[in-house]
């Protein structure tokens, strides 16, 4: 990918883990809702400034692809670039990895919708189209990195 990536780091927490001690799939949500999070704080504004200011982006789909288990107390490195950019739509490609390791556990793509507080879709500001183009991935490409 010709992308920098932004990357987040996160411990995974024995809740997040089954008796089994692998993180159960559905916490991988949870995971990449805090790196998002954090993506957008990176930006210059957390997501509250943007819901104060009467824009959310609602995920309006999601895939995952699960390679390998993440187990409690890995430090896994969240590597996410925009894979598209659209008018109201943006579309993130995360790539989960065990950050000691670099092993690819998990590769996922959420797409959001950007709404105001009442879900009429709305164009992305252009403050954060902006911010987003260094991590905008060449068209075509996967959210994979090589």
């Amino acid at each position: 990918m010709s992308a920098q990536p932004y990357i987040y780091h996160h411990r995974v927490t024995y809740s997040e883990c089954t008796v089994g001690n692998h993180v159960y799939y559905a916490r991988y949500l949870d995971i990449l809702e805090a790196a998002r999070g954090e993506f957008l704080r990176s930006l210059g504004q957390p997501l509250l400034v943007w819901q104060e200011r009467d824009t959310i982006f609602p995920v309006i789909e999601c895939h995952f692809r699960y390679q390998a288990p993440a187990r409690y107390d890995d430090v896994l490195a969240i590597e996410m670039r925009v894979t598209s950019l659209e008018r109201v739509r943006v579309s993130i490609g995360h790539v989960i990895r065990h950050r000691d390791s670099g092993r690819e556990l998990v590769t996922a793509t959420t797409s959001h919708v950007c709404t105001s507080l009442q879900e009429k879709p709305k164009r992305i500001p252009e403050e954060l189209v902006a911010a987003f183009q260094p991590y905008v991935a060449a068209l075509g490409s996967s959210p994979r990195s090589d």
